[in-house]
């Protein structure tokens, strides 16, 4: 299900985007598919940070735990990339974030991921997963923070798509 709001984007600052970057921003499927597709090369992914951190309240809430569960610390895997198309400036800084209890069964393999872009793993049998998405600016960029719910378990990717992806043609 696709929580995609207007509501969640200042009128103004999505009417200066164009339709092209529309579309990449509110892209459903795997961004690494549609950005191999543009770059004409495999994703080259560069790790920024792989490790454990806490959920953030505002993280908790999106994941959708409520009550007690918001104020008990919970610890996520965290992966944090750089996302490089055929140009030396990344395309997209990405972060991954697996809570511990997600992290079962076909799940624990996310967690090994190293240099291997997310989507090889989310849509090798899907082309599309029920998610809810929120897009906002960035000073970086636009950014999409999406909850996936991949074999019944939660995980939230986020997005950040950096200029250099709307420069190369």
């Amino acid at each position: 299900m696709r929580a995609f709001s207007k509501d969640c984007i200042p009128f103004t600052a999505f009417k200066t985007l164009d339709e092209s970057q529309k579309a990449w921003i509110t892209s459903d499927g795997s961004l690494t598919a549609l950005l191999e597709a543009k770059s004409g090369q495999p994703l080259q992914v560069k790790r920024t940070f792989e490790g454990y951190r806490l959920l953030s309240m505002a993280q908790k809430k999106q994941l959708g735990y409520k009550g007690i569960k918001l104020n008990r610390p919970m610890l996520a895997w965290v992966r944090e990339v750089l996302l490089f198309g055929n140009s030396l400036q990344p395309w997209v800084a990405a972060q991954s974030i697996f809570p511990l209890p997600s992290l079962k069964g076909e799940a624990k393999r996310l967690q090994h991921l190293q240099g291997t872009p997310i989507g090889y793993v989310l849509f090798k049998r899907q082309k599309t997963l029920p998610n809810r998405r929120l897009i906002e600016p960035t000073k970086a960029g636009w950014r999409r923070s999406t909850v996936y719910d991949w074999h019944g378990r939660s995980l939230i990717i986020s997005e950040t798509f950096l200029p250099e992806l709307f420069l190369v043609k």
